[in-house]
């Protein structure tokens, strides 16, 4: 009978040490715990030793994966009478044991400044030989809902249909929208249907009734925030005046482009002739009087050069006619032959063979035409 109970206690210490040793962890159960971002938050873990724990105590605080693929990672950690912080990078300087000796029974943590990173399965694990006993708690850190944005979709006239919006760029989900109206009977439009999750109201067929302020407020678990909308519905716009004045304009600035097209051409063909008139040689322009003046220098050479031909006695002779004493003024050569005077008729005119009987010397005397040109 001695011998079965001693078989007995050893296959109880060699099996369930923790039944015999008597080592105890205060509500072993699961645990969920939510908390918001930037709080803090405690993770409990109270144990007992029994009379059978002798052994050194270590304390071990893990996030467990969440899956088999990845390694456990060491948050904190108590052995040989010494806490190690600073094993978890993320969390160094933001997990500290609740008390500064966790051997007298409490080995809960403190984490503060908490991040959604933060969320996951923590697991608190405590030996002394031979007992050992551990606890899981499962923490969600929760990002509070950001100030939402409120908006209006569609155009704000009556009979139109519009959409009110309320959008919450960060939060944990599930997240809550509730809209209300804050003027007026602060009822929303009989044709409104609201979406809680979605945040938004459909109006359609919205009326002048509909004007007012709204109040859109996100929340979820650990928080909430708010967003003003002031809504204004207007009477429909004049769309045959609207149409008849787009009309009225096109139609101007089609009349002024044909106004400055007109005046470009006109500018340009006007430039155009007069760079031709000025090319343009004119044929009225009467000839030069240089050619009637070396007319009259060779008619007067010419006479002169006959004059000198002539002897004596013909000169005698012409001293005493009296048309051989005047001689051409410049003005007389100027004027035209047919105003030229005429010699006098008392005197006749002497003939060629007469004048060389006489001993002169017969000259051609060139012929002129009207204007007074040499032919």
């Amino acid at each position: 009978m001695e011998s079965s109970k001693s078989w007995l206690g050893f296959l109880l210490l060699s099996f369930f040490p923790a039944l015999v040793s008597g080592l105890q962890i205060s509500d072993p159960q699961p645990t969920t715990l939510e908390k918001a971002s930037g709080q803090s938050v405690k993770l409990d873990c109270q144990f007992q030793l029994g009379p059978g724990d002798t052994g050194p105590l270590d304390i071990e605080w893990s996030l467990l994966a969440a899956d088999n693929q990845n390694e456990d990672k060491v948050v904190i950690l108590y052995s040989g009478d010494r806490v190690y912080e600073d094993y978890y990078e993320p969390m160094r300087g933001r997990v500290h044991f609740n008390t500064a000796d966790p051997k007298n029974g409490d080995a809960s943590i403190n984490l503060t400044g908490l991040k959604s990173t933060d969320s996951g399965t923590y697991q608190c694990k405590v030996k002394k030989a031979p007992g050992i006993g551990s606890k899981k708690i499962k923490l969600i850190v929760m990002v509070r809902p950001s100030k939402p944005r409120c908006s209006v979709t569609g155009t704000t006239e009556e009979g139109k249909n519009i959409v009110l919006r309320c959008t919450a760029a960060e939060g944990t989900k599930p997240m809550q929208y509730k809209w209300e109206k804050t003027t007026d009977n602060k009822l929303l439009p009989a044709s409104a249907v609201l979406d809680t999750v979605e945040g938004t109201i459909n109006v359609r067929n919205v009326s002048a009734s509909a004007s007012g302020s709204y109040r859109c407020v996100a929340s979820n678990a650990v928080g909430s925030e708010e967003c003003i909308l002031h809504l204004s519905v207007t009477p429909p716009r004049n769309t045959a005046g609207i149409i008849a004045g787009s009309i009225i304009a096109v139609l101007l600035i089609l009349i002024l482009l044909a106004i400055i097209l007109f005046c470009f051409c006109r500018a340009r063909n006007r430039k155009k002739y007069e760079k031709e008139i000025c090319n343009e040689i004119r044929e009225d322009v009467p000839p030069p009087k240089s050619r009637v003046s070396s007319a009259r220098s060779f008619t007067i050479g010419s006479q002169r050069s006959s004059l000198g031909s002539m002897s004596p006695s013909n000169l005698q002779y012409m001293g005493t006619n009296t048309q051989y004493d005047k001689i051409p003024s410049a003005e007389e050569y100027d004027r035209p032959p047919s105003q030229a005077p005429l010699p006098p008729p008392s005197h006749a005119r002497m003939a060629g063979p007469n004048l060389s009987r006489m001993g002169a010397i017969p000259v051609m005397t060139p012929a002129q035409n009207r204007d007074g040109s040499i032919v």
